[in-house]
């Protein structure tokens, strides 16, 4: 069986949680298109070319330590408004999603630019106050010093580079249910998403 599900969003919106889970609720593959970006961006931080890195790009790289940084994710958004970079990355994103057995990829440019013809789009949101106070939350377990006012700036200004960038910026197709999450629990966001996705199965 050939059938995608698209999901897309700003940065702690919550559709990597969603995603995971329903890859593992329908039995599909799951791709993070994002540890994409973050393998690069932390190459980049390390020395490397942002170019070569993503044309060098190997499955096993995605299991990197250190991809979940502060750092990584700012040198992630600024690779990925790399057309070049984004070009390497673009046919292994479609092989996945046309792969037999259903497959999930989230990120920010699934339904728009990867796979704008997949069976399911989502667009999973929250408030901008709602995503720093989550990742403040995930963040301040590692490091420490960390603000609400400076993690909500990080936030803001993700949320800026993603959207205005000239290659592939972060949009909301017409045709996606949209999934906000500021106000609801995990496992609504999950069932809801599910719902979406069983009816498209049918």
């Amino acid at each position: 069986m050939i059938f995608c599900v698209a999901i897309d969003g700003p940065a702690a919106a919550g559709k990597g949680t969603v995603a995971r889970a329903v890859a593992a609720h329908f039995g599909f593959a799951h791709l993070d298109s994002g540890l994409l970006y973050r393998v690069v961006g932390k190459k980049v931080i390390e020395g490397a070319d942002a170019i070569v890195a993503a044309r060098a790009l190997q499955p096993e790289d995605l299991a990197a330590d250190g991809l979940r940084t502060a750092p990584v994710a700012q040198a992630a958004s600024k690779v990925a408004a790399i057309p070049e970079v984004r070009d390497a990355f673009l046919e292994f994103q479609r092989q996945f999603a046309r792969r037999d057995g259903g497959a999930v990829i989230d990120g920010r440019d699934i339904a728009s630019v990867i796979c704008p013809d997949a069976e399911a789009k989502l667009f999973v949101t929250a408030s901008p106050h709602v995503r720093a106070q989550r990742r403040l939350e995930e963040l301040s377990q590692r490091f420490e010093g960390l603000t609400f006012e400076k993690v909500l700036s990080d936030v803001i200004a993700r949320d800026k580079a993603d959207s205005e960038r000239e290659t592939s910026p972060l949009v909301q197709v017409p045709d996606a249910v949209v999934i906000d999450t500021s106000d609801m629990a995990i496992a609504d966001a999950v069932n809801a998403a599910i719902a979406v996705v069983s009816d498209r199965l049918r």
